[in-house]
């Protein structure tokens, strides 16, 4: 089979030929149509999480879609034909999404494939949208809070925006102002152009009392202080980057998280539905041929993410 693989950490990924995955017991083997780009990806690849003691060549990518084409023994929740969508990673046996097949446990982060969405729009939730309700329930949002989204116009951004507006939050949203309209859609109340100059500042300037929540997706470290300094006392201020020093900020008297994404069959059951009910919009920038994905994986860090790139298999 077709993958995009690497054959040491920090090696370019390239389009290779690759033994078919084989199904062991209770695993799904799918035949993908999609997968989607996720930073952790390109972070698996350059060797910054090595703790994974990958196979090499290494299939990268998380997330896709596509169809059942066989089921192991004891699989009962799956047959063939089947559409599904979820995550498709395995780095001790080598294994990812960025592949034309595909294996995962049938207990695993897999669930049927919304009905209204294609494919490719499939591939583009689970990591993403699993990501925003990981915000959305960590911090607790409630109706008629204020919360700030630091890096919204990318795939968690956006979904995270469409969540908090679910809950009658007050959205504000960082967008350049040719993403204004897009947030708004999307159920920000207001935007923040981060082109403009420091963040904090534009929203302290307008909510001088504080906000009550902030889903950071791109501060780093050095500057995740600043940031918390929007916050009302007993504020929250939820990181994905892992940019938060907890103890240091409830001495201040907020709630610092950083936010570890679990993707299951629950939550993207969950997402599925969302999606269904017209209540989750996925919005896919832009789609590569995998054979284009090597040279993409290389031009896609030089830009500003707006929505997500999903790879056709």
């Amino acid at each position: 089979m077709r993958a995009i693989a690497i054959s040491a950490f920090g090696a370019r990924p390239e389009l290779v030929e690759l033994p078919q995955p084989v199904p062991g017991p209770g695993e799904l083997l799918v035949r993908l149509r999609a997968a989607a780009y996720n930073p952790v990806d390109t972070k698996i690849a350059s060797g910054a999480m090595k703790g994974l003691s990958p196979r090499f060549p290494l299939i990268m990518g998380q997330d896709g879609a596509g169809v059942v084409e066989s089921v192991g023994a004891e699989v009962t929740a799956y047959r063939p034909g089947d559409e599904v969508y979820g995550r498709f990673s395995h780095p001790a046996r080598g294994l990812g999404g960025y592949a034309e097949y595909g294996v995962v446990a049938q207990d695993g982060p897999v669930a049927r494939m919304p009905k209204g969405l294609l494919p490719e729009q499939a591939a583009a939730v689970p990591t993403a949208s699993a990501t925003a309700c990981a915000l959305v329930e960590t911090a607790g949002l409630a109706e008629g809070q204020t919360v700030l989204i630091v890096g919204a116009t990318g795939g968690v951004g956006q979904a995270a925006t469409q969540l908090a507006a679910l809950r009658r939050a007050y959205v504000i949203a960082t967008a350049a102002p040719d993403a204004e309209d897009l947030m708004r859609d999307l159920g920000a109340n207001e935007t923040v152009d981060h082109t403009r100059g420091d963040v904090p500042e534009q929203v302290l300037a307008a909510w001088p009392g504080g906000i009550d929540a902030v889903f950071d997706l791109a501060t780093p470290a050095d500057a995740a202080d600043a940031m918390a300094g929007v916050l009302r006392p007993g504020g929250v201020i939820c990181s994905v980057v892992h940019a938060l020093n907890p103890d240091a900020l409830a001495a201040r008297g907020l709630r610092g998280v950083n936010v570890i994404n679990r993707v299951t069959p629950e939550v993207l059951t969950r997402l599925a539905e969302l999606i269904d009910g017209g209540e989750l919009r996925v919005r896919v920038e832009s789609l590569v041929p995998l054979e284009g994905a090597p040279a993409a994986l290389r031009d896609i860090a030089a830009g500003h993410a707006r929505g997500k790139t999903v790879i056709t298999i």
